[in-house]
Protein backbone atom coordinates (compact mmCIF):
# COMPACT_ATOMS: atom_id res chain seq x y z
CA UNK A 1 0.00 0.00 0.00
CA UNK A 2 2.72 2.47 0.83
CA UNK A 3 4.62 1.45 -2.62
CA UNK A 4 1.36 2.22 -4.25
CA UNK A 5 1.15 5.57 -2.63
CA UNK A 6 3.99 6.75 -3.17
CA UNK A 7 3.64 6.00 -7.11
CA UNK A 8 -0.13 8.29 -6.89
CA UNK A 9 2.24 11.02 -5.23
CA UNK A 10 4.78 10.83 -7.91
CA UNK A 11 2.16 11.01 -10.80
CA UNK A 12 0.13 13.99 -9.65
CA UNK A 13 3.31 15.85 -8.62
CA UNK A 14 4.96 14.74 -12.22
CA UNK A 15 1.90 15.78 -13.90
CA UNK A 16 1.62 19.60 -12.04
CA UNK A 17 5.02 20.00 -12.95
CA UNK A 18 4.28 19.32 -16.62
CA UNK A 19 1.24 21.42 -16.74
CA UNK A 20 2.61 24.47 -14.79
CA UNK A 21 5.84 24.15 -17.26
CA UNK A 22 3.63 23.77 -20.19
CA UNK A 23 1.12 26.69 -19.37
CA UNK A 24 4.42 29.17 -18.77
CA UNK A 25 5.58 28.64 -22.08
CA UNK A 26 2.69 29.02 -23.93
CA UNK A 27 1.52 32.50 -21.85
CA UNK A 28 5.50 33.45 -22.04
CA UNK A 29 5.83 32.47 -25.91
CA UNK A 30 2.47 33.57 -27.14
CA UNK A 31 2.66 31.80 -29.90
CA UNK A 32 -0.47 30.12 -32.26
CA UNK A 33 2.00 27.02 -32.32
CA UNK A 34 1.67 26.18 -28.59
CA UNK A 35 -1.41 26.21 -27.42
CA UNK A 36 -1.94 26.34 -23.79
CA UNK A 37 -2.79 22.70 -21.52
CA UNK A 38 -6.37 24.60 -20.64
CA UNK A 39 -7.58 24.92 -24.21
CA UNK A 40 -6.67 21.66 -24.90
CA UNK A 41 -8.10 19.43 -22.04
CA UNK A 42 -11.60 21.52 -22.84
CA UNK A 43 -11.29 20.05 -26.13
CA UNK A 44 -10.66 16.73 -25.39
CA UNK A 45 -14.15 15.31 -25.47
CA UNK A 46 -14.89 16.57 -28.56
CA UNK A 47 -11.75 15.00 -30.55
CA UNK A 48 -12.04 12.17 -28.89
CA UNK A 49 -15.84 11.87 -29.88
CA UNK A 50 -14.87 13.40 -33.12
CA UNK A 51 -12.53 10.72 -34.63
CA UNK A 52 -9.87 9.85 -32.01
CA UNK A 53 -11.25 6.70 -30.01
CA UNK A 54 -10.81 4.40 -33.00
CA UNK A 55 -7.04 5.64 -33.22
CA UNK A 56 -6.40 5.41 -30.05
CA UNK A 57 -7.71 1.53 -29.74
CA UNK A 58 -5.67 0.63 -33.05
CA UNK A 59 -2.37 2.18 -31.44
CA UNK A 60 -3.35 0.60 -27.83
CA UNK A 61 -3.73 -2.87 -29.46
CA UNK A 62 -0.71 -2.57 -31.67
CA UNK A 63 1.29 -1.93 -28.48
CA UNK A 64 -0.17 -4.40 -26.22
CA UNK A 65 0.18 -7.05 -29.00
CA UNK A 66 4.01 -5.94 -29.64
CA UNK A 67 5.04 -5.90 -25.80
CA UNK A 68 3.00 -8.98 -25.26
CA UNK A 69 5.10 -11.17 -28.01
CA UNK A 70 7.94 -9.39 -27.33
CA UNK A 71 7.83 -10.33 -23.47
CA UNK A 72 7.24 -14.12 -23.58
CA UNK A 73 9.63 -14.72 -26.48
CA UNK A 74 12.22 -12.48 -24.81
CA UNK A 75 11.69 -14.47 -21.53
CA UNK A 76 11.81 -17.95 -23.20
CA UNK A 77 15.12 -17.02 -25.48
CA UNK A 78 16.91 -16.01 -22.16
CA UNK A 79 15.41 -18.83 -20.46
CA UNK A 80 16.45 -21.14 -23.14
CA UNK A 81 20.24 -19.26 -23.21
CA UNK A 82 20.13 -19.83 -19.63
CA UNK A 83 19.50 -23.57 -19.62
CA UNK A 84 21.68 -24.80 -23.01
CA UNK A 85 25.38 -23.75 -23.61
CA UNK A 86 25.60 -24.00 -27.04
CA UNK A 87 21.92 -21.87 -27.61
CA UNK A 88 23.95 -19.49 -24.78
CA UNK A 89 26.90 -19.28 -26.92
CA UNK A 90 25.30 -19.31 -30.19
CA UNK A 91 22.14 -16.82 -29.21
CA UNK A 92 24.58 -14.79 -27.29
CA UNK A 93 26.89 -14.26 -30.29
CA UNK A 94 23.72 -13.39 -32.49
CA UNK A 95 22.34 -10.86 -29.83
CA UNK A 96 25.82 -9.52 -29.56
CA UNK A 97 26.06 -8.81 -33.26
CA UNK A 98 22.48 -7.24 -33.90
CA UNK A 99 21.72 -5.48 -31.17
CA UNK A 100 23.51 -2.09 -31.86
CA UNK A 101 21.79 -2.85 -35.67
CA UNK A 102 19.25 0.24 -35.91
CA UNK A 103 16.25 -1.54 -36.37
CA UNK A 104 13.91 1.09 -37.43
CA UNK A 105 16.54 1.17 -40.70
CA UNK A 106 14.09 -2.14 -40.87
CA UNK A 107 10.92 -0.43 -41.68
CA UNK A 108 11.29 -0.15 -45.33
CA UNK A 109 12.14 -3.92 -45.62
CA UNK A 110 9.40 -5.12 -43.27
CA UNK A 111 6.66 -2.63 -45.04
CA UNK A 112 7.90 -4.64 -47.85
CA UNK A 113 7.88 -7.96 -46.44
CA UNK A 114 4.46 -7.46 -44.15
CA UNK A 115 2.25 -5.00 -45.44
CA UNK A 116 0.88 -1.58 -44.66
CA UNK A 117 -1.56 -3.13 -42.12
CA UNK A 118 -1.12 -3.81 -38.34
CA UNK A 119 1.69 -6.83 -38.95
CA UNK A 120 4.29 -4.48 -39.89
CA UNK A 121 3.50 -2.22 -36.46
CA UNK A 122 3.90 -5.00 -34.34
CA UNK A 123 7.03 -6.39 -35.87
CA UNK A 124 8.63 -3.28 -35.53
CA UNK A 125 7.47 -2.97 -31.82
CA UNK A 126 8.96 -6.31 -31.61
CA UNK A 127 12.25 -6.21 -33.39
CA UNK A 128 13.16 -2.84 -31.49
CA UNK A 129 12.41 -4.11 -27.66
CA UNK A 130 13.07 -7.79 -27.92
CA UNK A 131 16.52 -7.76 -27.95
CA UNK A 132 16.87 -5.61 -24.41
CA UNK A 133 14.33 -7.81 -22.88
CA UNK A 134 16.10 -10.96 -23.62
CA UNK A 135 19.73 -8.89 -22.41
CA UNK A 136 18.32 -8.00 -19.18
CA UNK A 137 16.68 -11.05 -18.14
CA UNK A 138 19.68 -13.10 -19.21
CA UNK A 139 22.13 -11.20 -16.93
CA UNK A 140 19.14 -11.41 -14.39
CA UNK A 141 19.39 -15.29 -14.41
CA UNK A 142 23.14 -15.27 -14.65
CA UNK A 143 22.69 -13.27 -10.87
CA UNK A 144 20.79 -16.24 -9.64
CA UNK A 145 22.71 -17.90 -6.73
CA UNK A 146 23.03 -21.49 -7.59
CA UNK A 147 22.68 -22.19 -3.93
CA UNK A 148 19.19 -21.04 -4.47
CA UNK A 149 18.42 -24.05 -6.72
CA UNK A 150 20.18 -26.59 -5.18
CA UNK A 151 18.00 -25.86 -1.51
CA UNK A 152 14.69 -26.47 -3.36
CA UNK A 153 15.95 -29.26 -5.30
CA UNK A 154 17.53 -31.13 -2.25
CA UNK A 155 14.03 -30.72 -0.34
CA UNK A 156 12.59 -32.88 -3.37
CA UNK A 157 11.22 -29.88 -5.65
CA UNK A 158 10.62 -30.37 -9.17
CA UNK A 159 12.34 -28.38 -12.04
CA UNK A 160 8.75 -26.42 -12.36
CA UNK A 161 8.48 -25.71 -8.65
CA UNK A 162 12.13 -24.81 -8.97
CA UNK A 163 11.33 -21.81 -12.02
CA UNK A 164 8.53 -21.28 -10.13
CA UNK A 165 9.45 -20.77 -6.86
CA UNK A 166 13.33 -19.60 -7.15
CA UNK A 167 13.41 -18.31 -11.13
CA UNK A 168 10.37 -16.08 -11.20
CA UNK A 169 10.60 -14.05 -7.83
CA UNK A 170 13.98 -13.65 -8.50
CA UNK A 171 13.56 -12.28 -12.16
CA UNK A 172 9.96 -10.74 -11.96
CA UNK A 173 11.64 -7.20 -10.89
CA UNK A 174 13.90 -7.02 -13.42
CA UNK A 175 11.12 -8.13 -16.07
CA UNK A 176 8.53 -5.74 -15.04
CA UNK A 177 11.52 -3.25 -14.74
CA UNK A 178 12.78 -4.23 -18.53
CA UNK A 179 8.96 -4.25 -19.66
CA UNK A 180 8.08 -0.55 -18.15
CA UNK A 181 11.06 0.47 -19.98
CA UNK A 182 9.92 -1.12 -23.28
CA UNK A 183 6.82 -0.02 -23.13
CA UNK A 184 8.00 3.62 -23.36
CA UNK A 185 10.30 2.65 -26.84
CA UNK A 186 6.96 0.85 -28.27
CA UNK A 187 4.81 3.67 -28.41
CA UNK A 188 7.75 5.91 -29.58
CA UNK A 189 8.57 3.38 -32.42
CA UNK A 190 4.77 3.11 -32.81
CA UNK A 191 4.17 6.35 -33.54
CA UNK A 192 7.11 6.34 -36.46
CA UNK A 193 5.49 3.84 -37.72
CA UNK A 194 1.96 5.32 -38.05
CA UNK A 195 2.91 7.72 -39.96
CA UNK A 196 3.80 5.63 -43.13
CA UNK A 197 1.15 4.25 -45.34
CA UNK A 198 -2.20 4.09 -42.72
CA UNK A 199 -5.16 5.76 -41.82
CA UNK A 200 -5.69 4.36 -38.07
CA UNK A 201 -3.68 4.80 -35.20
CA UNK A 202 -2.02 7.97 -32.78
CA UNK A 203 0.72 8.38 -34.73
CA UNK A 204 -1.46 8.81 -38.29
CA UNK A 205 -3.69 11.48 -36.09
CA UNK A 206 -1.03 13.57 -34.61
CA UNK A 207 0.58 14.07 -38.04
CA UNK A 208 -2.39 14.86 -40.33
CA UNK A 209 -3.48 17.59 -37.78
CA UNK A 210 0.10 18.81 -38.06
CA UNK A 211 -0.62 18.75 -41.91
CA UNK A 212 -4.09 20.61 -41.48
CA UNK A 213 -2.65 22.94 -39.21
CA UNK A 214 -5.06 22.15 -35.99
CA UNK A 215 -2.63 22.41 -33.53
CA UNK A 216 -5.37 21.81 -30.98
CA UNK A 217 -6.10 18.21 -32.39
CA UNK A 218 -2.29 17.79 -32.38
CA UNK A 219 -1.73 18.45 -28.83
CA UNK A 220 -4.74 16.44 -27.88
CA UNK A 221 -3.56 13.62 -29.83
CA UNK A 222 -0.20 14.29 -28.24
CA UNK A 223 -1.62 14.24 -24.33
CA UNK A 224 -4.02 10.86 -24.83
CA UNK A 225 -0.77 9.07 -26.47
CA UNK A 226 0.68 9.99 -23.83
CA UNK A 227 -1.67 9.12 -21.00
CA UNK A 228 -2.23 5.76 -22.77
CA UNK A 229 1.90 4.99 -22.13
CA UNK A 230 1.82 6.22 -18.69
CA UNK A 231 -1.08 4.45 -17.91
CA UNK A 232 0.99 1.31 -19.15
CA UNK A 233 4.01 2.29 -17.32
CA UNK A 234 1.35 2.76 -13.79
CA UNK A 235 -0.12 -0.21 -14.67
CA UNK A 236 3.74 -2.23 -14.47
CA UNK A 237 4.59 -0.02 -11.20
CA UNK A 238 1.24 -1.15 -10.08
CA UNK A 239 1.93 -4.78 -10.98
CA UNK A 240 5.29 -4.40 -9.37
CA UNK A 241 4.24 -2.98 -6.35
CA UNK A 242 1.44 -6.22 -5.95
CA UNK A 243 3.47 -8.88 -7.27
CA UNK A 244 7.21 -7.67 -5.26
CA UNK A 245 6.25 -7.28 -1.74
CA UNK A 246 9.87 -8.06 -1.03
CA UNK A 247 10.96 -5.22 -2.68
CA UNK A 248 12.49 -2.28 -0.83
CA UNK A 249 9.79 0.69 -1.74
CA UNK A 250 12.69 3.48 -1.44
Amino acid sequence: MKRIRTILINMLLGALLVNVLWYAAAKLLNMNVLVDPITVYSHLGEVWRRSMSSHMLASLWRVVAGVGIAGIAGLGIALWMSLSKPAGKLLGAFVYFTYPVPKLALLPVVMLLAGLGDATKIIMIVLIILFQIIINLRDSLKNIPRESYLIVTSLGASQWEAFRHVTMPAILPDLLSTLRVAIGTAISVLFVTETYGTDRGMGYFIVDAWMRINYIDMYAGIVILSMAGFFLFLLTDVLEAMLCKWKSTN
